[in-house]
């Protein structure tokens, strides 16, 4: 018989009754509370006909009932099949279909899906256990090792889902695996914002609560402001994350970054690799905090564990994906042959693991499982090579390793590279057939740049990089590098954009500004020509107003005694009434765009006026950030008196202070909405 996590739940519910188990929001339960209620899930889902050994399907939504239920199925011998809370009706029905379930738990609306669907409410089941607890409590039953737990399915509407299956044995060594990487420990609270459906958060899932820690969910990383208050609320020591939600928090948080993450004791990173670049930062923004970065898998859980801060500082090991853990996990690369071989960057093999916590195969597919699992080793798509200590490195799928007339080129490799020029924000690299049928492939670099982007300087820059076949001979502006449901590179869809080229022409040097202008608030020393700053407040002038009346005032700051003297009292008259300020760092110039209060369209014509100067400054290679706390503040003391000694008319609103310089670093990208538009 192998350990199980209900098993383990019971036993906490009575050594340590009271302490939070489970939370989201104000939504608490205790070890005792989240047995209890699972206990009676499991009778309640007995009494409705649910069989040891039936799929039940159910929306992985992130919050207390998703990990009741998942234990409730445990207990009562049923298999758990997980379904992406954003998945469309048919992507839900599809996955029921394939996975012969005998019910779905969902609060989504299944319309016309929904013919010949068991279906039932995951909330109604939670809230009755809740009310209704059945406290006669069976002795739980001991599942066999091989007994299947869990089956993960990929989802999609245009592609036949694909079911890992994961036995209790499997799972119980992917949370100990875990727990061994990371070193979660009971006194721990870990915020998980991840999709419950993903194996990454179901491994974090399970080592917390078999620890004994506290876990704490989460809806995602939309908000950085609510990953703030999750901390500050609960406590918490240790957060699960994917490399671009590091993107998304530095972002929203600007400079609070540090101060809102710096109490962590240690943060995991998972489903992706961060970057060398992304590897520097984090850890010298957070030097006191532990960076793990884990390799891993819906078929092998984590498996392989990187210390980032034992490697950050060797330019060798600073892009490994780490080493296994130690007497449980195996890896080697495998030849043509399929001969062990260390290999090297230039002749790696493919990856094949082994440990107990590798899958039982695939849902009614015993010709991929025949494939992929061969005498207790897990064969993957990844080429990887290993040094003396055991590091592995990856340089990506076999399908997306680029042939160069035989010369092989990671894209892994290209894009780790390519983002150490200071003009490239994201990139992506893919192998396209060769126009001049010469080389069989060559490597094509879609990128999102900033303002500082030159193409013959980054072809310079590459060209010093490495070999000459490595460099891309195509470089694609986009406006976002398309990524996956977790947020990792989509490469099926960027040769989709290469295939139909027609669109990327429309990228022309207006747009590539528009799409590339990011929000800059720390500059560095360097001044603004005359001439320059005189063309950016030409771009202002030439702005569209109503009834042509250029009303406006752009009161122009260029000594730095002033441009703090303002920034000073703003703080303290923001503090003074509650007001947002978020403030900048050492720009060369803050142009106050202001207008007369007796214009009706005062706050259209100078927002027009102040994305045209940000546009221009974008163009000459200038950063540029919107400010717009003096619109509440200008009649604030000590603002008023600041503005009048600017001679700032007392008519006026400030409906935009646009701060200029030279950047010191990568605006982030802010994910835009694209349903605001509705054609008639």
């Amino acid at each position: 018989m192998v350990d199980t996590l209900f098993n383990r739940v019971k036993n906490l519910s009575e050594t340590q009754p009271d302490k939070a188990a489970v939370c989201f929001k104000k939504e608490c339960l205790t070890y005792k509370e989240l047995f209890d209620v699972a206990y009676s899930m499991s009778v309640q889902l007995k009494e409705e006909g649910i069989k040891p050994g039936d799929r039940v399907a159910y929306s992985a939504i992130s919050k207390p009932e998703t990990v009741a239920m998942y234990l409730a199925l445990n207990m009562t011998g049923a298999v758990s099949v997980f379904l992406d809370k954003n998945s469309t009706p048919e992507g839900m029905k599809n996955v029921y279909d394939e996975a012969d379930a005998v019910a779905l738990y969902t609060e989504k609306p299944m319309r016309q899906y929904a013919e010949g669907v068991n279906l039932k409410s995951l909330r109604a089941l939670f809230m009755d256990a809740q009310e209704n607890s059945r406290t006669s409590l069976d002795e739980l039953r001991n599942p066999e090792e091989e007994e299947i737990s869990e089956i993960l399915f990929t989802t999609g509407t245009t592609s036949k889902p694909k079911g890992v299956m994961l036995s209790y044995r499997a799972v119980y060594n992917i949370l100990s695996n875990t727990i061994l990487g990371t070193g979660v420990q009971e006194e721990d609270k870990v915020l998980l914002p991840l999709p419950l459906n993903h194996s990454f958060a179901l491994r974090v899932l399970r080592a917390v609560l078999y620890k004994g820690a506290t876990l704490v969910l989460q809806n995602g990383f939309t908000f950085a402001k609510e990953v703030e208050n999750n901390i500050n609320t609960f406590g918490c020591t240790a957060m699960a994350a994917v490399p671009a939600s590091y993107e998304v928090m530095r972002s929203q948080m600007q400079g609070a970054f540090s101060g809102v993450l710096e109490n962590l004791r240690y943060i995991e990173f998972g489903a992706g690799s961060l970057s060398p670049r992304q590897r520097k930062e984090i850890t010298e923004l957070l030097p006191g905090v532990q960076i793990f970065n884990t390799w891993g898998s819906s078929e092998s859980g984590g498996a392989i564990f990187c210390n980032v801060n034992e490697v950050v500082n060797d330019p060798e090991k600073i892009s490994a994906l780490g080493r296994p853990i130690s007497g449980r996990v195996q890896v080697r690369a495998l030849n043509a042959e399929g001969e062990t071989v260390r290999g090297d960057i230039t002749s790696p093999g493919r990856m094949s693991i082994k440990g107990d916590m590798i899958m039982s195969g695939y849902w009614k597919n015993d010709e991929l499982s025949r494939e992929t699992l061969k005498e207790g080793w897990l064969l993957t798509s990844d080429l990887i090579y290993t040094d003396d200590e055991g590091y592995v490195y990856m340089l990506g799928r076999a399908d997306d390793i680029i042939n160069v007339g035989g010369e092989k080129v990671s894209p892994l490799e290209v894009e780790a590279v390519a983002c150490q020029y200071e003009g490239i924000m994201e990139c992506a690299c893919i192998g396209v057939e060769d126009p001049d049928d010469l080389l069989g492939q060559i490597p094509v670099l879609f990128i999102t740049a900033n303002s500082s982007y030159n193409e013959n300087e980054f072809i310079k820059f590459l060209s010093g990089s490495f070999e000459k076949y490595k460099v891309p001979k195509k470089f694609i502006p986009v406006e976002e590098i398309p990524k996956n449901r977790m947020q990792k590179i989509d490469r099926n869809e960027l040769r989709r954009m290469w295939e139909n080229q027609s669109d990327m022409d429309l990228m022309n040097p207006v747009m590539q500004c528009i799409l590339s202008r990011r929000s800059i608030r720390r500059f560095t020393d360097k001044d603004i020509p005359a001439n320059i700053l005189e063309m950016i407040l030409k771009a202002g002038y030439q702005a569209p107003t109503g009834h042509n009346m250029q009303s406006w005032k752009f009161t122009v700051l260029t000594k730095q005694e002033d441009i703090e003297r303002l920034k000073e009292a703003a703080r303290i008259a923001a503090e003074a009434n509650k007001v947002n300020f978020y403030g900048f760092e050492n720009p060369k110039v803050l142009i106050l765009v202001s207008n007369d209060d007796r214009n009706h369209n005062g706050c259209q014509d100078c927002s027009c006026a102040a994305e045209n100067m940000m546009l221009a400054a974008a163009s000459y290679g200038i950063g540029s950030v919107w400010l717009n706390p003096l619109r509440t503040l200008r009649h604030k003391s000590p603002v008023e008196e600041v503005l009048d000694s600017f001679n700032v008319p007392a008519n006026h609103t400030v409906w935009a202070s646009v701060a200029l310089g030279y950047a010191t670093h990568q605006g982030q990208q802010i994910k835009r909405k694209t349903d605001v538009i509705e054609y008639i």
